[in-house]
């Protein structure tokens, strides 16, 4: 056994499908197969109950997959830590970030960090601030970029942005001579939200509840100028950022104050403890 035959056999949990797990690691199918088999014949246990559509981790399977990712971030753990002696001069960097952070913050800021360390390779994996967080504990990111809270136990953080969010409106809705929106004015208003795995998603919601409603949800993306353009088509409105409203094209879109209460987004860059 060695470290390989531990990482494809994550993928192949990870993905419960050998062509999947195959194509995610850049190998052959028919290589992924006997990877596993000789991992099960080495450990004298079935690691998959196979069946015609799919398959399934046995309870031995189970019990490897527990072990075999503390043995990976172990062993991942161990190569940053010799990149550390290396001066930086090589390494890979896994990092999430939300699509709507991406194109505001970090373009110039990874571009002068390649210069600075042109022998460190950036990945970046865009999903949200959900998936950043499970990731990251799993091993699969470095570090990423979410909207806080997250469970602090489990990250240490640097906080770098916090802004409130603004009501958008077509130019020409009842609510667009309005200086400041309560949430609560949004109730009969379709809305256009963040997906589920935007922690946006939940805050959003979770304020609306506590105003005793819950919104009437038109569409749901993780593309902030998809959902400014559903807003400038007359079909809702929206809470987004400032940084991002002020990006907004004046002559379509009204950007508003929201009041009562006040939603923040409140950024931080955060990486699992002790690593």
């Amino acid at each position: 056994m060695d470290i390989h035959h531990l990482t494809y056999f994550i993928e192949v949990a990870r993905h419960r499908n050998f062509t999947k797990a195959a194509q995610a690691l850049h190998i052959s199918q028919p290589s992924i197969s006997k990877m596993i088999k000789v991992l099960e014949e080495e450990l004298g246990v079935p690691l998959f109950a196979r069946t015609t559509r799919q398959i399934e981790l046995t309870d031995a399977g189970r019990a490897v997959l527990n072990e075999a990712q503390l043995i990976i971030n172990s062993f991942q753990n161990l190569k940053s830590q010799l990149s550390d002696v290396m001066q930086l001069r090589t390494g890979n960097i896994l990092f999430g970030l939300p699509p709507m952070v991406g194109a505001s913050f970090f373009p110039k800021i990874i571009g002068q960090f390649n210069h600075k360390y042109p022998g460190i390779s950036i990945k970046l994996i865009e999903v949200g601030s959900r998936q950043i967080e499970d990731g990251i504990e799993d091993g699969s990111l470095d570090l990423g970029v979410v909207a806080l809270p997250v469970k602090e136990d489990n990250f240490e953080m640097l906080s770098f942005l916090k802004e409130p969010l603004m009501v958008i409106t077509p130019i020409n809705h009842r609510l667009a001579k309005r200086a400041k929106i309560h949430l609560v004015d949004l109730k009969d208003e379709p809305l256009a939200l963040f997906r589920e795995d935007f922690s946006l998603h939940d805050t959003i919601i979770d304020r609306c509840h506590d105003r005793g409603f819950y919104p009437k949800l038109i569409c749901e993306s993780s593309q902030w100028d998809f959902i400014a353009e559903m807003v400038a088509s007359n079909l809702g409105v929206a809470l987004l950022p400032t940084t991002i409203c002020r990006d907004l094209d004046p002559k379509r879109i009204k950007s508003i104050p929201l009041t009562d209460p006040i939603i923040y987004w409140d950024l931080a860059i955060i990486w699992k403890k002790d690593k």
